[in-house]
């Protein structure tokens, strides 16, 4: 029989074993975009804190999105963007953030927050990580070669204009597949509202542009895209300016004589606000809190921006960041181009589904053309 005081160290000690197992415990999910963190900032939160990281990550915001509509799936991080957010708040996806435990919140761009804020009221749900735009990723050789020094790279001509898609196809044309921002930048190129709400705009953009198109175009692909055009396996790209720059890297470091150079079209175009937020069926909600601290840093922000070629919300970490990205104005880029850049807002389910019905009607024309070849 054990005396009371030999019970009372068993007790103590299975407290200490039990709360140890606990500190050990301490996990957070993410589910990112694929290669949109620096993995050194993932051990290095897992060096300062304790917390295990599990980082999976998704091509499309399609996947996203299923996964926050089926409940999570126990992701305690997710970084959809701004507009996809935006719907998602309506359904009560996402906890209200506890502003108490994100003592680095006033680190936060304030321009971006007021933005963000006409689709998360009060900036409840969600915090700004990074922005970007979607444009032009190209290889110049291989460009000047097929249209020649005078190629309108600075313009949605290149892609758009068929004598000139039709001769870049010889050298591969890669186009993102997200149909909401193909949409929005076909409408803005067409002269009307990139976020018209009439179903009868996008069955023009696929009529008057995008039909006669899908057959010189490659590829309709989210995650392989920056590789092959660092690969020189493509010479365009119609994708996002991160992306566009991480195949920058990738050439220089591995394929000496692969130049590539990323434009944002004087059309105008879609700007990005991509954000952190927490499922709320999330169980580690302080550690998911910890998190987004952290990732509000200004040393942390940095290091993500210097990896990613991608600004981030944080505006004291520009001193951090290598000068070669924040002089760069295609990454940068100046008020007036600002002026021209749009953001994607939600779209209500009858336009949704009218994007579907015509994306459908694209990839199906771009299957057969393939089939064809």
């Amino acid at each position: 029989m054990y005396t009371p005081v030999i019970l009372s160290l068993l007790l103590l000690l299975a407290l200490v074993s039990s709360a140890s197992n606990a500190a050990e415990q301490r996990q957070l999910k993410v589910y990112n975009w694929a290669d949109y963190m620096d993995k050194r900032v993932l051990r290095k939160f897992e060096q300062e804190t304790g917390i295990d990281v599990v980082y999976d990550t998704y091509a499309s915001s399609a996947e996203v999105e299923a996964a926050i509509v089926a409940g999570g799936q126990g992701y305690d991080i997710v970084v959809p963007s701004l507009d996809f957010m935006a719907k998602q708040i309506r359904y009560g996806f996402f906890k209200r953030l506890d502003q108490n435990l994100l003592t680095n919140y006033g680190n936060l761009d304030r321009l971006i927050l007021r933005k963000a804020a006409k689709m998360d009221i009060q900036n409840a749900h969600g915090v700004p990580y990074m922005w970007g735009t979607t444009g032009i990723g190209y290889n110049l050789d291989l460009v000047a070669e097929v249209l020649g020094d005078d190629a309108p790279t600075d313009s949605w001509d290149l892609l758009f204009k068929p004598k000139n898609l039709a001769k870049l196809a010889q050298c591969g044309v890669s186009v993102i597949d997200e149909p909401t921002e193909l949409y929005a930048i076909a409408l803005n190129y067409l002269g009307k509202n990139p976020n018209s709400t009439a179903t009868s705009d996008y069955r023009q953009a696929t009529e008057q542009l995008l039909a006669g198109l899908t057959k010189h175009i490659n590829y309709f692909d989210s995650t392989d895209y920056a590789e092959r055009l660092a690969n020189g396996e493509i010479c365009v790209a119609l994708g996002w300016s991160e992306d566009i720059y991480q195949a920058m890297a990738h050439a220089e470091a591995g394929r000496p004589g692969v130049t590539i150079s990323y434009s944002i079209p004087k059309e105008g175009t879609v700007q990005r606000v991509d954000m952190l937020a927490i499922p709320e069926l999330t169980e580690n909600v302080s550690e998911a809190h910890e998190f987004i601290n952290f990732l509000m840093r200004p040393d942390v922000a940095a290091a993500n921006t210097n990896y990613l070629a991608n600004p981030n919300a944080i505006p004291s970490s520009r001193y951090m960041i290598d000068e070669a990205i924040t002089q760069n104005q295609a990454i940068y880029p100046s008020q007036a181009v600002q002026a021209k850049l749009f953001t994607n807002n939600p779209r209500k389910t009858r336009l949704r589904q009218a994007i579907e019905d015509e994306w459908t009607v694209l990839i199906g024309n771009h299957k057969s053309a393939v089939a064809d070849r």
